[in-house]
């Protein structure tokens, strides 16, 4: 049992997951059946490999969880093979949902259809899908029980995992860095199989956490597909 002068710090480490077969360019969102490609399947690995080089060095990780969706599955396996850890699927932390999924979507396009033009009205909330607001609150509630299993496993210094979507994660890195939910979506430093760590110092106490974000799949990413909504 804590002693009230002791202290829980946990990390929690959230994952995108490696790029998707994509060739037609559409928004998949939540849709089905959407695998990771040869280089996204190569991402993940690096990635895995990262987590596995922490964790002979003394890292804890002894929590994974992942989006129910196939690309997330397929980019926790790795990790559960070098790691021996057993994903749980946590709705929380599945991709935004979005009117335009399914569709390959220009510019030219989306004017040329009324319909969607409601849908396009407001980008503060947006109207296009699920509000930027709901999504943070989703995915800080989700971090933080991640942060309160592992440290049920693992006790102090604890570590875990979410393998995750770029906007989710986005929305996760903009509550504690207290940045505007309305964004341009290209600036989001939230690249393909990137870690993006959130350090507690004490996940019983009030207070931000620090922030690191590394790329172990850099050396993959000329030339790959990044679509808003992946």
């Amino acid at each position: 049992m804590m002693t009230s002068s002791e202290k829980a710090p946990v990390t929690v480490h959230l994952m995108r997951h490696g790029e998707v077969h994509n060739p037609q360019r559409i928004v998949y969102g939540r849709l089905p059946g959407y695998h990771l490609s040869e280089a996204g399947q190569r991402m993940v690995r690096l990635s895995a490999e990262e987590f596995k080089r922490r964790a002979d060095a003394g890292a804890n990780i002894v929590h994974l969880v992942c989006s129910p969706l196939t690309r997330t599955q397929e980019s926790a396996a790795p990790i559960e093979e070098l790691l021996g850890l057993t994903a749980v699927h946590d709705e929380r932390v599945i991709e935004a949902d979005n009117y335009f999924e399914g569709l390959h979507v220009t510019k030219d396009e989306l004017l040329k259809h009324p319909a969607h033009w409601p849908h396009l009205l407001n980008p503060l909330r947006p109207s296009w899908g699920e509000p930027y607001r709901q999504q943070m609150t989703r995915m800080v509630e989700a971090i933080k029980d991640a942060a309160r299993t592992a440290y049920e496993k693992g006790g102090a210094g604890a570590e875990a995992i979410i393998v995750s979507h770029q906007l989710p994660i986005w929305m996760a890195r903009t509550s504690v860095e207290g940045g505007l939910l309305p964004h341009d979506p290209r600036k989001r430093q939230t690249n393909l199989a990137s870690i993006t760590s959130l350090h507690f110092d004490d996940i019983f106490s009030p207070g931000t956490p620090r922030l690191t974000y590394t790329e172990p799949a850099a050396e993959l990413y000329s030339g790959v597909i990044q679509l808003p909504g992946s």
